[in-house]
């Protein structure tokens, strides 16, 4: 049975790409710092090992990894996705962002995906293991005063085709790049909510709707499998077409 470490996988994407995981006969752990989605998704699924910790932490994901290794029980790790990361992409205008908001994007994101690779990579040796990074199409384009965060996802991209260089061949990097995927009914029961999407919303899509968590987690399936052997160090945009389709002011 192959065993994955999914990042931020509580909730979100991230719990999507754990209950498809599961479906598929895979052993699941999640690192997550909100408790609450956490037992959500373990009274959901007791099969799912939930750890409390938060990744932008070194100490806390030293633990977390340590709980991990005791529940493989001397087992390789075949796939880890780093998926958490601050949602909101918004950190107000550049010149009034402190540096200490700054450092938590790219703490949440950036340096919680190192923390967690670095602990990571023997495991993974031992299975010929697979990493899957979540980005943004926010790293190929922005609004306005989302600086933190495009620069977050970013580096996530750059850092995941140095991985797939260094790493290769025992282990295989790739970089997912969602664009609007709606998480609301991923959400734990505090927060969760149905998509209402205006036709506006819908026709900016060549795909003709919004994205849905179940589209990157089918993805992450695929290159965790034997069928990706040959995939790696690549970008995958998944946002329907949205960033091909040119738009031009009224």
């Amino acid at each position: 049975m192959k065993s994955a470490l999914i990042t931020g996988g509580a909730q979100g994407i991230g719990k999507a790409i754990a209950v498809h995981l599961r479906s598929e006969g895979w052993r699941v752990a999640v690192i997550d710092r909100d408790v609450e989605a956490l037992g959500e998704l373990s009274d959901e699924d007791p099969g799912i090992l939930g750890i409390d910790g938060d990744v932008g932490d070194e100490a806390s994901v030293a633990l977390g990894f340590e709980r991990l290794r005791d529940w493989m029980d001397g087992a390789a790790l075949d796939l880890l996705v780093s998926n958490a990361g601050i949602a909101d992409p918004h950190s107000g205008p550049i010149e009034r962002l402190s540096l200490a908001g700054w450092r938590r994007w790219q703490e949440s994101h950036l340096t919680g995906a190192f923390l967690c690779v670095r602990e990571a990579v023997p495991l993974l040796r031992r299975a010929d293991g697979a990493i899957v990074t979540i980005a943004s199409t926010r790293a190929l384009q922005s609004e306005p005063d989302c600086e933190a965060y495009a620069a977050a996802k970013g580096g996530l991209v750059a850092l995941t085709h140095a991985l797939s260089v260094s790493l290769g061949p025992a282990v295989r990097a790739n970089c997912i790049l969602p664009g609007w995927i709606e998480t609301g009914p991923w959400q734990k029961r505090a927060n969760r909510g149905q998509p209402d999407h205006s036709v506006a919303d819908i026709r900016q899509h060549p795909a003709g709707r919004v994205g849905v968590p179940e589209d990157i987690a089918a993805l992450v399936a695929y290159l965790a499998s034997d069928n990706a052997g040959f995939i790696t160090g690549q970008n995958f945009v998944v946002d329907g077409g949205m960033t091909r389709k040119m738009i031009y002011a009224d």
